[in-house]
């Protein structure tokens, strides 16, 4: 047999390898766990329909977790993100989520997420040479 590396992207090759690696996930998680995963995404929309902010995340086994959270500049520190996270922090707890993880910058919302009851479990130096990366999680 012969193997080559390459760079070409196809959504098939994509496929099988996350196809594979979940098969490969699945065999050793209890039997009530497989299955479990969903996109969990919630928008905040102005009056016109605009979305000003938002989470993407998903529910994985046992677990809920954050992908990206934006809010628009401008209405940060308003309360909005806030009652984004409550409000996913609930579909979690509905989800029979153990915990939630999410992951951020030094320059981001670190000290949003511990305001929010989250906490530092790694973290990651030089991150673009000037910053740390954050791994937080709470627990349900």
């Amino acid at each position: 047999m012969t193997l080559h590396i390459t760079k070409a992207f196809d959504k098939k090759d994509k496929q099988y390898i996350d196809e594979s690696l979940y098969k490969f996930n699945l065999a050793h998680f209890p039997k009530d766990l497989r299955g479990r995963y969903e996109e969990i995404c919630l928008f905040l929309k102005d009056e016109n329909g605009i979305v000003r902010g938002g989470i993407l995340s998903e529910v994985c086994w046992n677990w809920l977790e954050i992908h990206t959270f934006m809010i628009d500049e401008e209405i940060r520190k308003s309360g909005y993100g806030t009652k984004l996270l409550a409000e996913l922090e609930k579909i979690a707890v509905d989800k029979a989520c153990d915990f939630i993880k999410v992951d951020t910058l030094s320059f981001q919302a670190l000290d949003f997420y511990k305001k929010n009851g989250y906490e530092v479990y790694g973290s990651l130096d030089n991150v673009g040479r000037d910053y740390t990366h954050y791994y937080l999680k709470k627990d349900l």
